[in-house]
């Protein structure tokens, strides 16, 4: 009989952790990093120490005490005689990665390094071009990752401590077979020429090539679905219990509704035993589509006569293409950033409908101000191939009407450099702030407007206690996430006999919506197994 266990996105946004067990086979459907749980300890100047290894996370309940499942070079000798409830697992048959956003990806990074990913073939390629353009801080290396040695100095004492000298290893991924025939040949070269077997220094990789679902002991299903990051997907795994449907995150409303309706009709099919659901936004009524993001956005930026600014979510490669689409109308330029430039090139590879680079007058990388000496190879690569598609703060400056410059709050720090005149228009089209921390950087983000004049359209102004979009500048962000009535559809439409709500914060909105219509909702409790 199969069986669940959930250790992460239970009563949170994210931070997924799912085990799934039948006999001595084991699944872990995501492994994301508890974005929530994590600032409840720690800062931007407190970490987890990576020289502590897994000490740190276990400790604080980032991880899950399962011994047997970490790389082994991150135990702490004797780690686990702390943790008396820790439970051993023998064997895992792999992790099914639903996306590549962090918040269900990032904690692969601990998992042993012989347990195969299994993903899209853009979540694996995406997932490469995030940790090479990122920080890939020790417990965000999803795709390779350097190997830790126990180095002691002579007379030091403390037994935490570790050096990362050694060598890079990448890890499995497994792709559909369907995916595999797509590889184009422009895909294959670039994929052979060093982006899968190259660090983001570019150092060499002990490297492994793609290989197929097919291999895995349970006989699986991965379904396209349409998400705020391409190449998301929805799981099906067949086990004695019956078929047993993961959703990841989705949305109806958006430019690929199609894949998720597609989805919801096959899934259906299978008579599903259990359908694990995500719940972000079960108390939202409606969503806004990015065709309604398109017309709201180019109606304010028409008006504007200076620079504009674009603020979205890192990733969203829509948003991207919807002011790509506005910057062309508006006789702009649109201006992103290396690492939005690199992920575009990487998207391209398996999506030709995505622009090039060095063919799209309308598209530009801006170059950023450094302090080091010697940035990443990966970016000194990238400027040196689109050198004619570079602009600089002072190109931005002479021609400020000509350009929308793809900032967020993080990336403000360029004004200066770029000295706008005032009455420029800041154009917020994210999600608001969802915690104390967000609501104290969208107070900084005034303030940053305020000191360079800029005005600014859909941009979150204090209303009382909350934080509220001002009347008739709504319509701006296209969720990634289904609303309430489109989730309670896809609930209803798969029609499983169990239904376990993950990846939100109002599970119970399951329980009360689906009262009589013949489906089980099962509230789960962190780390209590759950019969199917």
């Amino acid at each position: 009989m199969a069986q669940l266990t959930i250790y992460g996105g239970i009563n949170e946004i994210g931070g997924n952790k799912i085990l799934l067990e039948e006999s001595d086979r084991r699944l872990l459907l995501d492994f994301g990093f508890p974005y929530s749980r994590h600032k409840l300890y720690y800062e931007e100047y407190l970490k987890p120490r990576g020289g502590a290894g897994l000490l740190d996370p276990l400790t604080m309940g980032l991880l899950p005490h399962l011994k047997g499942i970490y790389r082994s070079d991150l135990e702490l000798p004797e780690v686990w005689r702390y943790f008396e409830d820790a439970r051993t697992v023998d064997r895992l048959d792999g992790i099914l990665l639903s996306h590549a956003h962090m918040d269900h990806s990032a904690h692969i990074s601990f998992i042993h390094e012989s347990v195969p990913v299994y993903s899209t073939a853009l979540t694996a390629f995406i997932a490469k071009a995030i940790q090479d353009s990122g920080k890939s801080d020790f417990d965000q290396q999803v795709c390779y990752y350097s190997e830790v040695a126990w180095d002691l100095p002579s007379g030091w004492k403390q037994q935490a401590f570790i050096s990362g000298g050694g060598e890079k290893r990448q890890r499995k991924f497994h792709i559909p077979p369907a995916d595999l025939k797509k590889l184009s040949p422009d895909a294959a070269r670039f994929w052979l020429s060093g982006f899968w077997e190259r660090s983001k220094g570019q150092k060499e990789i002990i490297s492994s090539p793609l290989d197929s679902h097919s291999n895995c002991r349970f006989e699986l299903r991965c379904f396209p679905v349409d998400h705020s990051i391409p190449g998301a997907c929805a799981w099906g795994i067949n086990t004695d219990s019956g078929w047993i449907i993961y959703s990841g995150d989705l949305r109806l409303h958006g430019k690929r509704q199609d894949l998720t309706r597609r989805f919801i009709e096959e899934a259906a099919s299978l008579k599903p035993a259990a359908l694990i659901i995500e719940g972000t936004n079960v108390t939202r009524e409606s969503n806004v589509s990015e065709q309604s993001v398109y017309e709201n956005a180019l109606r304010a930026i028409q008006q504007a006569e200076k620079l504009v600014i674009a603020d979205f979510s890192a990733r969203d490669v829509d948003r991207l293409l919807t002011f790509l689409q506005i910057a062309r109308q508006t006789g702009r330029r649109l201006a992103i950033l290396a690492r939005d430039a690199y992920l575009l090139k990487t998207v391209r590879l398996l999506d030709p409908d995505i622009p090039d680079i060095a063919a799209d007058d309308a598209l530009v990388i801006y170059q950023e101000t450094t302090a080091s000496k010697s940035p990443g190879i990966w970016l000194r690569n990238l400027f040196a191939e689109y050198s004619a598609r570079t602009v600089l703060a002072d190109d931005v400056n002479r021609a400020q009407d000509k350009y929308i410059l793809c900032f967020s709050f993080f990336d403000l720090n360029e004004l200066p450099g770029i000295r706008p005149d005032p009455g420029g228009l800041y154009v917020y089209s994210t999600s608001e702030p969802h915690d104390e921390e967000q609501e104290i950087d969208l107070d900084r983000l005034h303030n940053w407007l305020e000191r360079f004049r800029f005005n600014s359209y859909g941009l979150p102004a204090k209303a009382g206690e909350k934080y509220e979009i001002p009347e008739g500048e709504r319509g701006l962000h296209a969720s990634g996430h289904a609303c309430g009535p489109d989730l309670l559809e896809i609930a209803r439409s798969i029609g499983p006999r169990l239904l376990v709500p993950v990846h939100s914060q109002y599970p119970q909105f399951y329980q009360e919506k689906l009262e009589g219509s013949g489906i089980q909702v099962v509230l789960p409790v962190e780390g209590v197994t759950l019969p199917l």
